[in-house]
């Protein structure tokens, strides 16, 4: 009897050793395949940084070539993101209508001929056409990348490839300083053209690149094609398990029953993700846990964006201009300093945001941007009052500094994070309008504050200026603190139970308490046989 009561046990405890722990293994590899997929499809948003990039530099030359007013400039500069909004109000229903891929496809077009246009243009009404065609790009682009990538991610590393479309920003506005100061030596004629056409190359490429994607499995399964679907999960996933379950909540988030397993189904009407009845649903009848879902989001891109980044990066060489530096070609190297700083620290905060979580880099990057923003603001204010000829060059050295650290900062969690928080959190149902409503407030608000810089810094000093940008990152700061509950190691298709019963006054409390609830699941599943 002691025998048989004492051999029992044992197996049980292999067993779970053997079940478990090569899973956790597979945690800390990266899915190729996701991988290079997320790389092909954030490469869109590259159109956009390089677009920003190199309107930096060239525009000190189009307002040379064209004798061009600073109003003029400004809108040149920041038109392109009121345009975009057209493109990212269209592309929520093209990627439902034609698919995730393929909308891809379209932006690329589109941003190409906007540059070839933009490149040939010979007066500011030509460029201007050149730009409304490059954003209507850009808004495509902007939408689908995050939407796509966060769809096709498996969990574990869910934000780490979601954060890609910051990255391709970031290495576009990179590519764009760096073109800048390659065709600055050319002819004044010649030079911004070649700044501005180039960029039409980036758009082949992506064009190109896309034949190699699958499409998102999400949309298959809403088009009733649980085959093609179960096929791209299986090559995305980490393990089997993870692309049974995905498939599960993906159907049931359509409403397709669990048992119904043919190739090709019929979707329940409503559900084709055709969006007939999501704006309805978002706007005007939404739920509690939708309503906090779209505050959250909008919520997180509107203070990105007023927060000053495309205005630092856009004017960064009037900004030094301002800090003192008067050469031409020390403006556009001080510049490619930003786009470095920028690219270095988005690639950080790609290690960390699954490691750490979403919440602490946010909260620790828009602290960072406060004390920064502050720091900056008070430099250019004591220039300003100085003398020209007495410049104290600490004064100068710490402005530019300032400037650096207020780029790192928001590049290590403000700039990807609120692309990874607004792409996961939207019901399955409502994600591609929800991600075009919050591709419209964040280029809005850019285009808002690109577009009145110029005339702001007229008005109030550009120290006053960056007082006011300061002042905003700390309304963020609050905001996020009590309002943005933790996402970290959450399905896509359990975000509306996470938002379901939040009250506003206890975010930290219910992230605390999120946080807790879910390691404490982590380590009761894994003392857990499996079924």
């Amino acid at each position: 009897m002691n025998g048989a009561s004492e051999s029992p046990p044992a197996p049980p405890q292999k067993l779970s050793i053997e079940l478990f722990d090569p899973p956790k293994a597979k945690k800390h590899k990266r899915n190729k395949f996701a991988f290079a997929c997320a790389i092909l499809a954030s490469m869109t948003s590259i159109l956009l940084g390089y677009d920003i990039g190199v309107m930096s530099g060239a525009a000190i030359y189009i307002k040379k070539d064209m004798k061009l007013s600073d109003v003029q400039i400004e809108i040149l500069s920041g038109i392109i993101n009121i345009y975009s909004l057209l493109g990212s109000a269209a592309a929520g229903r093209t990627s439902d209508w034609i698919g995730r891929r393929y909308t891809i496809v379209v932006a690329g077009t589109i941003f190409f001929a906007g540059a070839i246009l933009m490149g040939f243009a010979t007066n500011f009404a030509f460029l201007m056409v050149g730009r409304f065609v490059a954003g209507i790009g850009v808004g495509y682009a902007l939408m689908i990348a995050p939407v796509y990538t966060a769809e096709i991610s498996p969990i574990s590393s869910r934000g780490f490839l979601t954060s890609f479309p910051e990255v391709f920003i970031n290495t576009g506005v990179l590519f764009g300083y760096v073109s800048n100061f390659a065709f600055s030596k050319l002819p004044l004629r010649l030079g911004w053209r070649f700044m501005l056409g180039i960029g039409a190359v980036p758009s082949v490429l992506l064009a190109v690149g896309v034949l190699a994607m699958p499409e998102s499995p999400r949309w298959l399964v809403m088009q009733g094609r649980l085959g093609d679907a179960k096929r791209v999960l299986d090559r995305t996933s980490d393990s089997k398990e993870e692309a049974d379950s995905r498939l599960s909540d993906i159907k049931e988030a359509a409403g397709i029953p669990q048992d119904c397993n043919d190739v090709v189904v019929s979707v329940p009407r409503g559900n084709h993700g055709n969006g007939r009845g999501v704006w309805k649903e978002l706007l005007l009848h939404p739920t509690p846990a939708v309503r906090r879902v779209l505050l959250a989001a909008v919520g997180i891109h509107f203070f990105q964006q007023a927060s000053g980044i495309d205005a630092v990066v856009l004017y960064s060489p009037r900004i030094f201009a301002k800090a003192g530096i008067t050469s031409d070609t020390d403006k556009l190297l001080a510049t490619m300093a930003v786009g470095f700083s920028k690219t270095i620290f988005i690639l950080v905060a790609t290690i960390f945001v699954d490691r750490v979580g979403r919440r602490p880099l946010l909260l620790s990057s828009v602290g960072g941007m406060v004390l920064s923003l502050a720091t900056l603001a008070t430099a250019l204010t004591i220039i300003d009052h100085s003398d020209p000829e007495k410049l104290l060059r600490p004064i100068v050295a710490m402005a530019i500094v300032m400037v650096l650290a207020f780029v790192a900062s928001f590049s290590i969690g403000l700039g990807p994070i609120a692309w990874v928080y607004s792409s996961e959190i939207f019901p399955l149902r409502l994600r591609a309008q929800g991600g075009s409503m919050c591709v419209a407030v964040n280029r809005l608000m850019s285009g808002t504050v690109t577009m009145t810089f110029l005339s702001l810094s007229n008005a109030i000093t550009t120290g006053g200026a960056f007082f006011l940008f300061a002042g905003i990152a700390t309304v963020s700061w609050i905001f996020f603190y009590t309002f943005l509950p933790e996402t970290q190691g959450r399905g896509l298709e359990q975000m509306d139970e996470l938002f379901e019963e939040f009250k506003w006054k206890d975010g930290l409390l219910h992230s605390k308490q999120q946080t807790n609830d879910q390691s404490h699941s982590v380590a009761v599943v894994d003392r857990q046989p499996l079924a």
